[in-house]
This record gives C-alpha cells, structure tokens and sequence, in this order.
C-alpha cells in the first residue's frame, strides 16, 4: 500500500523559552506525534512510523542539566551523563569498547552530514569519533532540506548514529540509507528488509537497530485475520537469526495504542507495532532518567511518559513465543513488549548536533525509543566483543537471565517499577510493577554487570 506526503513523527520546536509551547502546538499530547495535517482534497498525511522526537534547540551548544531545567523545564543530558547512570565507565577501563564489532543502523534517506555531525558531537564531549560508513540502498534522492521528510529521517539517523556512538566508542557505525520512506503499512519495508539482509548476507554487521515501525493493524489484510503482508517481510530477521546477528526494535512512542493508517489520529484500543512485535527481534522500550549533571541517579528511573509514552503491550499478529513462558500470567497467550528499556524521555532527552538543515544547525534536545534503540545497540555491541563473538538472537538469554538471577547484582538487570504508558489517546496502558510488565519489559541495566551477565547467559545454563 503505496503511501504518500508523509510526515516526520519528530516535533521540532523553536529555540528559546517558548520551545515547548512551541512543541505542544505540533504535538499530540503524550505521543509528541505531529498532528496529520489537511492535504488537497481533503485528504489527511499519513505517518511515518519514525520513533523520536526533538523539543528544543540552540546553536550556542548544549547546555547543562540545570540550564535546561531553567530555559525549557525539561532536564537534558549528554553521553557522559548516560555512561555515568548506566555504570558504562567499568567497561571502558576493561577495554571493552565495541572495539571490533559493526553496528547497522537503518534509516530512509539517512543525512547528508552524518559524519561532520557525529564529529562535532564527539569533540563537544571529548569523545574520539569514529568513520560512518554509508550504504546507499537503491536510488535515494538527492538531498532536499525543504523536504519534511527527508529532514524529518535525517534527524532520526542523526539521532541513531550519535546515541550508538555514545555506548560504544570503539565500534563500527554502518548507516543504511534507503529510498523509499517508510509508513505505516507495507510502504518502505521491503527497501529495508532487503537492504538488511543483503548485509547479513555478506556478513556486515553484528547488531541491527530500527527505530522505526507500523501499525500492526495497518498492514493490508490485518481486518480479514491475513497477516500475511506483514509475515512476509521476515525474511531479513530469519536470515538474522540464522547468521547470529541481533536485531533491535524500538518499541513505539504512543503508549498502549498507535496511529490508524491514513494518520488522522490513534487506534482507540490497545494495538502494537512491528518490527517491534516480532519474536525474532528484541523490543527496547522507554524509560526516564533522573540525573545531575554529573550523571548521579537523584532517583529510580520510571516509564517514559512525557511527550510521548513509551510502546508497550500484545501483539495481534504473534502468539507468546517460548522465551516468554515465563512471563505468561502478564502477557498471556500473545507475544507482548517491549523486552527491555532504556532512556527515551524528552524530559531528560538526550543532547544531539545536527546540521543536515542549513536554517536549524545546532543542538537539539531528542527523546523516544528511537534514542532506547540505539543506546541499547551500543551495549550489545558491547557484549559481543567481551564474548569474542555475536550474541545473535537475545530474547531467550534475556528472560534466562531474568528467569535465574532476577534482579540480584549478578544479573545487571534493575526493576523499574514506577509509572505507566498510557496514553492521552484515551486507551489505558501498562503499569510498572515489580518485575516484568508491559511498560518497560524486564527492565533496565547496569551496563557494567549486565554485559558479562549477558555473555554468561547466551550460554546454556
């Protein structure tokens, strides 16, 4: 189902004190979505099911958590401040780095600057940088910054590239571009599955993340019981599978529910979004930090619920895969998500530069499990140069891992247990309650104990 006059999903704000009244005329409440806008005839823009939003910006450069919170009302944080909070330091001094293994991001368009952008942000922060390497994926089209669109995904592969960097310094950044954008519906998936596969073919890359997906719903046939427009997209994730290479998935930005097809507005019941939803990838949902500016926790994380909720819930398409057997007096008979989380909160957004559009050059304050997904990349990227080799499918360790070690120091998992992701769409969403839940999956991590716990746990116990 071809789709057409898409629009980004991220809300770009205008600097100053008014940014996020600014946001909040552009921005459903809760989901940060841009609102589907009248086309000719009265048509509606369907929408990009891209993950991530960016709420305020400066050109003078980033600014300090207190800064933020006096300016915008929102705290901001920068890559330290993460790998002080997720307890990344350890590693580091370890020499684990990435050093070695190859991260594939997969994004329509991609940027043009991706890679003076990833070198500003890495001397801003004394971080060496490291070479993008960038695949073009078909015929994509020149540039065009008047194009939303294409703005629209180049501040999503900015945001990608940056966050993956951030984790895992050392590792090699794989930059997918594709040519056709991708919304909800089929439009835009068989360009990427197949540009994924290929590089699984040739044995590129150890981790894949997408922040993207679509409605599950909003594939064609999904209303007959068909679901096969949708199944017939796997093939990349089954030759994944097959060669050990992980596959992440954001899990989605509108809490409990998602956007209908033609984007005029949310699902009025509880749907979920693939990939996210696919039991061959692992679903990284949203939580919110808590931090100084040093990167102290000042408390626990919680949902992320802000500008946007992090995705969570059933699939309509999947049934409970063996690694959730565990967890089936949550999720039922259905594969649930998301599988773990990590920072994706506008309020405590993370700090990235772009200059892709020659009129907003500069930093935006970013958030949505398009920010999770990749920081969750870096880690895995992480794992797989402590194990010496690719980790591949991680579903089955993860819930191993919790299953055996719970939430004890040994694991690196740690309980989120404060928030929910309901949705201002009116569909009532999960709680975070102890233990797993569809909020926040299993969890969150201590980099430091996770990363080796996680090796351990690819093992059979």
């Amino acid at each position: 189902m071809r789709m057409s006059h898409t629009r980004s999903r991220a809300a770009v704000a205008t600097a100053g004190a008014t940014a996020l009244a600014a946001a909040a005329l552009v921005a459903t409440p809760l989901t940060g979505s841009a609102t589907a806008a009248p086309v000719g005839g009265g048509q509606v823009r369907p929408v990009p099911a891209i993950t991530g939003h960016h709420l305020a910006h400066t050109t003078s450069g980033p600014l300090t958590t207190e800064e933020c919170q006096a300016k915008w009302q929102i705290a901001c944080y920068g890559p330290l401040q993460y790998r002080k909070a997720y307890n990344l330091d350890p590693l580091y001094r370890a020499g684990i780095t990435g050093k070695g293994r190859t991260i594939v991001i997969v994004d329509s368009f991609g940027s043009p600057t991706i890679q003076h952008d990833l070198d500003v942000y890495s001397k801003q922060y004394g971080i060496h940088s490291s070479k993008v390497e960038v695949i073009k994926w078909g015929k994509v089209p020149a540039w065009d910054p008047k194009n939303a669109d294409m703005t629209g995904w180049a501040g999503e592969s900015t945001l990608d590239v940056e966050m993956a960097h951030a984790m895992a310094p050392d590792a090699k950044i794989v930059l997918v571009e594709t040519a056709v954008a991708e919304t909800e519906g089929v439009t835009g998936f068989p360009e990427m599955m197949s540009a994924e596969k290929s590089l699984i073919d040739r044995g590129i890359g150890d981790v894949i993340s997408q922040s993207f997906g679509a409605t599950e719903n909003t594939f064609p046939g999904f209303d007959k019981g068909d679901f096969s427009s949708l199944k017939d997209l796997r093939y990349a994730f089954k030759a994944a599978a097959a060669h050990d290479v992980t596959v992440l998935a954001a899990s989605g930005d509108g809490g409990a529910t998602d956007n209908t097809a033609d984007g005029s507005g949310y699902y009025t019941q509880p749907v979920n979004s693939w990939p996210s939803s696919d039991p061959l990838v692992t679903s990284v949902g949203g939580t919110q930090l808590h931090l100084d500016d040093q990167g102290n926790r000042l408390s626990p994380e919680s949902v992320y619920n802000d500008y946007g909720a992090g995705g969570g819930g059933q699939s309509h398409v999947f049934g409970r895969p063996a690694f959730q057997n565990g967890v089936r007096s949550v999720v039922g008979n259905r594969r649930a998500t998301p599988d773990i989380s990590m920072a994706a909160a506008v309020n405590g957004g993370a700090w990235m530069y772009s200059s892709y559009d020659p009129a907003a050059v500069g930093w935006d304050v970013s958030g949505g499990t398009s920010e999770a997904t990749p920081l969750f990349s870096g880690i895995v990227a992480l794992a797989d140069q402590a194990a010496g080799h690719r980790i591949g499918n991680l579903n089955e360790a993860l819930y191993s891992l919790y299953k055996h070690d719970g939430y004890k120091p040994s694991s690196g998992l740690v309980d989120v247990n404060d928030g929910t992701n309901n949705s201002y769409a009116g569909v009532t969403g999960y709680t975070a309650v102890n233990g797993y839940d569809m909020a926040t999956g299993i969890g969150t991590i201590d980099a430091a104990r996770f990363v080796p716990a996680l090796v351990r746990a690819s093992r059979p116990y």
